[in-house]
């Protein structure tokens, strides 16, 4: 997983869920809110945060700060990715797969978002196990990082690009 330090970039972000959680305390309940944002330059970089506050700009500030601290560099082929690849985290499961151009995105509502932002245009995904926005957001990004394309491969063996890609 690479690392991407997101210094004077122009950056967009997307809201992907809003929850409201309570605590029970001994007065009543307190309610505060988490929000869950995806931040991305459209041009192969991505990150996910969480920020919780009682109040929701609050809270979806603190995504958008946490979502800078955790951004990574999407490896593509054009507009898609370079091969099949399968994410994980908790429960969920994403399947990413490389499409022609023209396509388009072809992803459920947590996983389009990152997509859309990492600025892939063209890729099938598919979700299994877990509905829930977080883990498939997570699951999405952690797919993404795996990603390699033929020149690092290249360079790790020590052969030409061609030689990789037959």
């Amino acid at each position: 997983m690479t690392k991407f330090n997101p210094a004077g970039l122009e950056l967009k972000e997307k809201v992907v869920a809003i929850n409201r959680v309570s605590k029970t305390v001994k007065g009543g309940k307190n309610f505060r809110f988490s929000c869950l944002v995806v931040v991305g330059d459209e041009n192969g970089h991505v990150g996910v945060g969480i920020g919780k506050s009682i109040e929701i700009p609050e809270a979806i500030r603190k995504g958008i700060e946490d979502a800078k601290k955790n951004m990574v560099t999407v490896a593509r082929r054009g507009t898609t990715i370079p091969h099949k690849v399968i994410g994980r985290f908790g429960a969920g499961k994403v399947i990413l797969m490389p499409a022609v151009k023209g396509t388009g995105v072809l992803a459920g509502g947590p996983a389009r978002s990152v997509l859309e932002l990492a600025g892939i245009t063209d890729i099938r995904a598919k979700s299994i196990g877990s509905g829930n926005a977080t883990n498939l957001v997570k699951a999405t990004i952690a797919g993404l990082a795996e990603l390699v394309d033929a020149e690092t491969v290249a360079a790790k063996r020590g052969k030409t690009v061609e030689e990789i890609l037959g």
